[in-house]
């Protein structure tokens, strides 16, 4: 394969890794297979650390691609916990409020659902990667900084609730680009009069690229370094 000219990897990042992070350990790599030392690698889409699935890896000439990947529909799987908040709006930081979560049934969780299907308009997350003044947000947001963020129109194709077994709701989502999951998950809380917050994400589909085809990061390292001894470059 010609890095190169360009490739498409897909992989299934692990919990707990950045996007950048899995780009940086497959670029190491690459150097050392193509003895390229400026060899182009990015990803479409960023995963938030605690998010599991699908990313899509370009090389070489095919970074260039990037942009069209990003603007595909997306389907994610996932959970939120109703009865608090974060201000993340997942588990990565600490429940900041908590409310009641007991009136809520199953008939209102589905009108809940329902509001937010189709185009509607959404605010992003403080902790999020959004850049003001050239700066992101959750740099900001560490700092104990708050500001105004803008809605951002996206539209939701479907969103089923799998599974209800309170305070958890597990649910698959397919979306356009630019939906904020946690955010989502942070607006359902308030529809039903409590709180919530985004407990598992999962990327299972970009566009025509799914999960199932994607590389377990560490077996994709270990063919990338089977190809090294092949080559025998050291």
């Amino acid at each position: 394969m010609d890095f190169q000219a360009g490739a498409i990897l897909l992989v299934d990042k692990p919990q707990d890794w950045t996007s950048f992070d899995v780009v940086n350990k497959i670029r190491h790599r690459l150097k050392r297979i193509t003895g390229i030392k400026r060899i182009k690698v990015g990803h479409a889409g960023t995963l938030d650390p605690l998010a599991t699935g699908l990313l899509i890896i370009c090389t070489g000439k095919f970074t260039k691609k990037l942009t069209d990947f990003q603007g595909h529909d997306k389907e994610y799987t996932g959970t939120f916990r109703l009865g608090g908040t974060t201000p993340s709006y997942d588990s990565e930081t600490e429940v900041d409020n908590e409310f009641p979560y007991k009136h809520i049934t199953k008939d209102s969780l589905e009108t809940a659902r329902q509001q937010f299907l189709g185009t509607i308009d959404q605010v992003p997350p403080m902790f999020s990667a959004i850049k003001v003044d050239g700066q992101p947000l959750y740099k900001r947001a560490r700092k104990g900084e708050t500001i105004e963020i803008k809605a951002r129109t996206v539209h939701i194709h479907e969103f089923e609730l799998t599974n209800i077994e309170l305070p958890d709701v597990s649910f698959r989502l397919q979306c356009s680009k630019g939906t904020y999951v946690r955010s989502l998950a942070h607006d359902m809380g308030q529809a039903l009069n409590s709180g919530a917050y985004l407990t598992e994400l999962r990327r299972t589909q970009v566009g025509d690229f799914r999960i199932e085809d994607a590389w377990d990061l560490e077996e994709l390292i270990a063919q990338l370094e089977e190809r090294i001894v092949g080559m025998d470059v050291v």
